[in-house]
């Protein structure tokens, strides 16, 4: 499965959010484990950036998305992605993008805590506990 990890996810295992890391820690441990595939938009990394620096520093902050970038594959943001984000009715457009993103880059699910924003999505948009539940599943068959 390839999923696009939404930034929410992110920054909850690099500011060890309460109570969301542990399942944040366990999605990217199966995507080092190769279970699944991780991958983050172009234009997510900037934000975490942004949002990680304020917290932990420009050095920290550099180092944690090398580590990102070195176990998530990038999923561009190119034109086509910023028109189908203009076209769709989201309210944010931060979301219109990513879901842009990942229907073009042909991912298979957005894993969020958000689902709520992604409430106009033909996409698969899961949490992090529905898809460490269904990989569990899986593995128990």
């Amino acid at each position: 499965m390839r999923i696009l990890l939404d930034t929410n996810i992110v920054i909850d295992l690099a500011l060890q959010r309460q109570p969301y890391v542990e399942e944040s820690d366990q999605i990217f441990s199966l995507i080092e484990q190769g279970l699944i595939e991780g991958y983050v938009s172009a234009s997510t990394l900037s934000d975490l950036y942004y949002i990680i620096r304020k917290q932990q520093g420009h050095g920290w902050t550099l180092k944690f998305l090398k580590r990102l970038t070195s176990i998530c594959s990038i999923a561009t943001v190119d034109q086509a992605i910023i028109a189908m984000a203009l076209n769709i009715d989201f309210r944010d457009f931060e979301d219109a993008i990513q879901y842009s993103c990942a229907v073009l880059n042909q991912l298979d699910a957005i894993v969020t805590r958000n689902q709520q924003d992604f409430v106009s999505s033909t996409l698969r948009i899961l949490t992090p506990a529905t898809l460490i539940e269904e990989l569990a599943n899986e593995q128990n068959c």
